[in-house]
C-alpha cells in the first residue's frame, strides 16, 4: 500500500507517547515515537525536552523498513505499521543498530511476517540472535555493500541504497544507509539530539542547538575518532538532501552547520597524543552505561578518550588501541569467558606497557570475575592506579554514573597534568599579574537533579560571576568544562547561588576547594537547607541565595559561560559584605 501525504498521529494521554507518521521524500515515511516525557536516557543523562524513536519506510519495488522502535510504543507502532503498510508487504527490515530503543519490536514485527529479510551488520546480527531467541533470515553487510529496491511505479526513482559502517556512533554495531534515489542518508544515534516536538525538520535551529550539543558530548565526544572516519565517509557521497536521525528531528534545513559542528567539536577533542582506552563488553551488564559515563568524564577534562568494545574489537587492532594508550580502563569480566573472550582478554594483557596507568570497573552483570581478582591481575604486571577500582554494589542509579563520571574526570585530568603546567608558564608575566587583578567576590555554587534515592548533588566554589541583566535579572557564572557540577547546569535546570559573608567564610572555603574522590558528599559536614531553592541546597552560613534557571550557555576555550535568570532569593543580613577574592596570577586558579 502507497501512504498518502497526509499526516497520521495518535496518542496515549497517560503516558504522554504519541505518534506522527509523515513523508519526508519521494516514496520514504517516518513514523516518529514522541516520548514527551523522558527525563533520563541510559540512566546517566538526564532528558530536558524529551525524546523520538524515528523509524523509516522506503518503498521502490520492495519495501524496506529502516529499525523498529521502543517497546513502550508496542501498540501504536504496530497498529501504524499495519494500517500504512501491511506488515506481509515489508522486504527487508534494516537494523541501524540494536540497542532497545530502536529494536525492541523487532520480534513483534517477525511474528506478523517471519519471511522479512535482517539487513544488518555482522556483530548487530550476533546480538540480535541473543536478543530477540527466535530464527530469522538475515544478510551482514559492511561498507560500501548496497541494497536495490527497484524503482517505484509511481515516482519513477530507482532506490539504491548504500551502506556505511560508523561503529561506536554509539554502539559498536552502527551502520549508515545511503539512498541514492533521494539522497536521504539514514544514521540513526550520530547527528541526533533528544529533542521531542511535532516539528518534523531542523526549522529553527537556534530552538536546538543546545540539546544537539548536549547529545554529542554525552554519547558521540568518546568517540571523536570515529566521528571522524564517519564524515569523512558521508563526504564522499553525492549531495545529502536530508540527514534522516534516530532521534529528534530531521535535518534538512541546516546540514553545513550540523555536519561542521561535529567536526568541529571532534577535532577539538582528539588534539594531542595522550589519550585513555576506555574497554567495555557490549551488551554484558551495565558496560554499555558505565563506561560511557567514564568517557564522558574523561572528555569533561578536555583529555583523549577512546571506547573500545572487547567483543567487536579485532585482536591486531586492539593489540594497537591498549598498547598507545595512556591509561587503559577494563571491567570485569565474565568469571568463566568463552575461549575468544579469552583470547581477546589474553590480547588485552600481553598490549600492556609499563608506564601506562590502569583502572577497573565493575560490570555487575552478576556474573562478573571479582573486581579485587581482576585488579591484582593486572597491578602484577606492574602498571600503575589511575584510580580505586570502581565497585558496584547495587543496580546503577544517578549517583552511581556521577561517581562514574568524576573517576573519568579525574583521570582525564591526571592525563592533561603536564600540558596544564606549561599552560600555567606560558602566558606573559606582565600579562598574568595585570589579569590577577581583576578581582571578584566569593560564592558557593550548588546544583542537584532527581528525588530521594536517585538525588544528585554537586558544588563548587566560584568568583567568576556577576550580574549580567535587569529585566529579567539575570547573572554569568563561568564553570570549568571539567566541573562535575557542569552536568547539571544545562539549558532549563536551576542552580543556587550562594554568597558567602566577608567574616565568615574561611571554613566553607576550606571545605569545598578540597579534593572530593568520587562520589563522595560535597555537603557531608556543612550546615545546608534543603528544599528552600530550586535547583540546589542553600548554605546555612551564606550571606544570601539566588535561586537561577539556566537561560544559555557560552562555550569558552576552558569554560561554559552560563546566564541564569534568577527566579527567587533572600538576604539574611544587609549589614554584612560580600567575602572578595583578590588573585595574583590570571592563568589557574
Amino acid at each position: 500500500m502507497k501512504p498518502d501525504n497526509s499526516n497520521t498521529s495518535t496518542e496515549n494521554a497517560q503516558d504522554r507517547l504519541s505518534l506522527q507518521y509523515e513523508l519526508i521524500g519521494a516514496d520514504s515515511s517516518t513514523i516518529r515515537s514522541l516520548d514527551w516525557n523522558r527525563s533520563r536516557f541510559d540512566i546517566e543523562f538526564g532528558l530536558r525536552n524529551g525524546t523520538t524513536y524515528n523509524s523509516y519506510i522506503i518503498q521502490g519495488e520492495k519495501i524496506a523498513l529502516i529499525d523498529t522502535s521502543h517497546a513502550k510504543f508496542h501498540d501504536q507502532w504496530l497498529e501504524t505499521i499495519q494500517t500504512t503498510i501491511q506488515p506481509s508487504q515489508i522486504d527487508y527490515l534494516i537494523v541501524s543498530h540494536t540497542e532497545p530503543d530502536h529494536s525492541g519490536l523487532i520480534g513483534n514485527l517477525l511474528e506478523l511476517n517471519p519471511d522479512i529479510e535482517i539487513i544488518a551488520s555482522k556483530i548487530a546480527l550476533q546480538f540480535l540472535a541473543n536478543q530477540i531467541h527466535r530464527s530469522f533470515k538475515s544478510r551482514a553487510i559492511k561498507s560500501g555493500d548496497e541494497l536495490t529496491l527497484g524503482t517505484n511505479k509511481s515516482s519513477g526513482i530507482c532506490h539504491r541504497l548504500e551502506f556505511i559502517s560508523a561503529p561506536n556512533l554509539h554502539w559498536p554495531d552502527t551502520i549508515f544507509s545511503y539512498d541514492h534515489g533521494t539522497g536521504i542518508i539514514y544514521t540513526c544515534d550520530a547527528f541526533g539530539l533528544h529533542y521531542c516536538s511535532n516539528e518534523l525538520f531542523d526549522t529553527d535551529p537556534h530552538q536546538i542547538a543546545a540539546d544537539y550539543r548536549f547529545y554529542y558530548d554525552c554519547l558521540m565526544a568518546p568517540n571523536a575518532r570515529s566521528v571522524l572516519q564517519a564524515i569523512k565517509r558521508i563526504e564522499k557521497l553525492p549531495q545529502i538532501s536530508t540527514i534522516a536521525v534516530g532521534h529528534g528531528p530531521l535535518l534538512r534545513n541546516n546540514l553545513n552547520l550540523w555536519i561542521n559542528n561535529y567536526r568541529e567539536w571532534s577535532n577539538q577533542k582528539n588534539k594531542g597524543q595522550n589519550y585513555a582506552a576506555v574497554c567495555y563488553l557490549s551488551q554484558y551488564g551495565y558496560c554499555d552505561q558505565l563506561s560511557q559515563a567514564l568517557a564522558h568524564g574523561i572528555g569533561k577534562a578536555e583529555a583523549q578518550v577512546q571506547l573500545v568494545d572487547l567483543r567487536a574489537t579485532d585482536a591486531q587492532e586492539l593489540s594497537s588501541l591498549i598498547s598507545g594508550a595512556k591509561a587503559i580502563v577494563v571491567p570485569t569480566w565474565p568469571n568463566k569467558p568463552d575461549i575468544e573472550l579469552q583470547n581477546t582478554i589474553n590480547t588485552l594483557l600481553a598490549a600492556l606497557e609499563q608506564k601506562q596507568y590502569i583502572a577497573v570497573y565493575d560490570a555487575f552483570s552478576g556474573n562478573d570475575e571479582p573486581i579485587d581478582s581482576v585488579t591484582n591481575q593486572l597491578r602484577n604486571l606492574g602498571q600503575k592506579d589511575a584510580f580505586a577500582p570502581l565497585r558496584v554494589k547495587d543496580i546503577p542509579d544517578g549517583n552511581t554514573y556521577q561517581q562514574f563520571e568524576e573517576a573519568g574526570t579525574d583521570l582525564g585530568q591526571l592525563l592533561n597534568r603536564q600540558k596544564a603546567i606549561a599552560t600555567m608558564k606560558s602566558l606573559d608575566a606582565d600579562l598574568d599579574k595585570a589579569l590577577g587583578r581583576l578581582s571578584g567576590g566569593l560564592y558557593v555554587i550548588t546544583a542537584s537533579q532527581g528525588h530521594r534515592e536517585t538525588l544528585r548533588k554537586s558544588a563548587m566554589v566560584a568568583s567568576w560571576v556577576s550580574q549580567a541583566s535587569f529585566t529579567p535579572p539575570g547573572l554569568t557564572v563561568a564553570v570549568a568544562k571539567d566541573r562535575a557540577i557542569e552536568a547539571l547546569m544545562q539549558v532549563g535546570d536551576h542552580f543556587v547561588v550562594n554568597v558567602l559573608k566577608e567574616d565568615n567564610y574561611q571554613h566553607i572555603l576550606r571545605h569545598f576547594l578540597k579534593r572530593f574522590p568520587p562520589g563522595a558528599n560535597r555537603f557531608e559536614g556543612i550546615n545546608i537547607i534543603e528544599d528552600l531553592a530550586k535547583g540546589g541546597p542553600v548554605l546555612a552560613d551564606a550571606l544570601a541565595f539566588l535561586s537561577c534557571r539556566v537561560d544559555k550557555r557560552l562555550e569558552g576555550p576552558d569554560h561554559w559561560i552560563i546566564y541564569g535568570i534568577v527566579e527567587q532569593g533572600n538576604i539574611a543580613d544587609t549589614e554584612i559584605n560580600t567575602a572578595v577574592h583578590h588573585r595574583k596570577v590570571g592563568n589557574h586558579y
